[in-house]
């Protein structure tokens, strides 16, 4: 079987190489049109001997993960349909802005968090991403546009619940791709014994806590699998995170029409983080709606404005997510489940976003 090199470090890359009778310096090579170049295939890489080529042909694969189905909106947001080496599909996104290029990636096929808004949690879970599998997702969408600067794991899967790979794929972007690492966001549900170790890992990412709701039980209904850590547990762990690696977080908090979005629930929330000592700011989300969501509905502009100006009165920082990508299923695990059963393939959609109430 063929040696995935996406995933592996120049060092390990040169260490093969090194196997074949190749000198080390050629490994470097390898990984640079790897990781810096986002290389698909062993022939791109155009100043190897073309033996060495066939030769890397024969012994490896890149790793990369190929394109099924891209869906362009008019402002530059693009979704990706990804599928990896065992067949297996994810979703990623590429989010340009005018200061800068960020991507969302997936940690895992599936999710099994099993939050009742979220259409991968309604898809079930089949397994975790590798490593290599979760950089090879910046790398194919990289190779369609302007150099990534920005990384949120935000996509498929709970990436503190794919621990080892979430960590190692931060250390390969920074160290392989040259990323930095204070551009790059982990969301988690709250994985409390997770949270404590990653403070432990001396990396200055930023970390994304969904919160959703200000009290264990609302909380418990949007993601069942909540119920597991109460949130004293799990904004305690977050203030430990930020004494360790005096890094502030952000709070993820989706507004639900009716559900979530009320201005008692915004003062309650403003108490909370209050109460647990905690910096950093709260970014609404919309809703943006999927199918068979139970009914959930998007919150109007005003009553998206008075829960914000309730946070504020607090003294919180607050921001709102811009709206990008509702024209092509951008929310997580739309497009991949628009998709599923249909057959395979691959192309380009170009759509016109619909326009946001807020």
């Amino acid at each position: 079987m063929q040696l995935p090199l996406t995933g592996l470090t120049s060092a390990e890359i040169a260490g093969r190489l090194v196997g074949l009778g190749q000198p080390a310096w050629r490994g470097r090579q390898v990984a640079a049109w790897l990781y810096r170049r986002g290389a698909s295939d062993f022939d791109a890489m155009t100043d190897l001997p073309l033996a060495l080529r066939g030769q890397l042909a024969r012994e490896f694969v890149t790793g990369l993960p190929e394109t099924v189905l891209k869906v362009d909106a008019a402002d530059g947001t693009a979704k990706y349909l990804l599928r990896l080496g065992d067949g297996e599909i994810v979703e990623s996104v590429y989010l340009p802005y005018s200061s800068r290029t960020s991507c969302c990636l997936s940690t895992q096929v599936g999710c099994a968090a099993g939050c009742r808004f979220c259409a991968t949690g309604q898809g079930g879970f089949s397994r975790n991403l590798t490593a290599g599998e979760i950089v090879g997702q910046l790398l194919a969408m990289q190779r369609d546009g302007r150099r990534i600067t920005h990384v949120v794991y935000m996509g498929m899967g709970e990436p503190l619940w794919n621990y080892a790979a979430t960590v190692e794929s931060v250390r390969l972007l920074t160290s392989e791709v040259g990323l930095s690492a204070r551009n790059i966001t982990i969301s988690t549900v709250g994985i409390a014994p997770a949270i404590r170790k990653m403070a432990s890992e001396r990396l200055p990412v930023t970390l994304a806590l969904s919160l959703h709701a200000p009290d264990d039980h609302l909380r418990a209904r949007l993601i069942p699998t909540a119920r597991k850590w109460k949130l004293d547990d799990i904004l305690s762990a977050c203030h430990e995170w930020t004494i360790s690696t005096r890094r502030n977080l952000t709070f993820e908090y989706l507004l639900i029409a009716g559900v979530n979005d009320a201005p008692a629930q915004a003062r309650a929330l403003a108490q909370l983080l209050a109460r647990h000592q905690l910096p950093g700011n709260v970014n609404l989300i919309p809703f943006n709606a999927v199918d068979n969501a139970l009914g959930y509905r998007r919150p109007t502009s005003a009553a998206i404005g008075a829960f914000r100006a309730e946070l504020e009165r607090a003294g919180r920082v607050t921001t709102q997510r811009m709206t990008r990508g509702l024209a092509i299923a951008a929310a997580c695990g739309q497009l991949r489940g628009s998709h599923a059963g249909k057959p395979r393939q691959t192309g380009v959609i170009s759509l016109t976003p619909i326009a946001a109430e807020a």
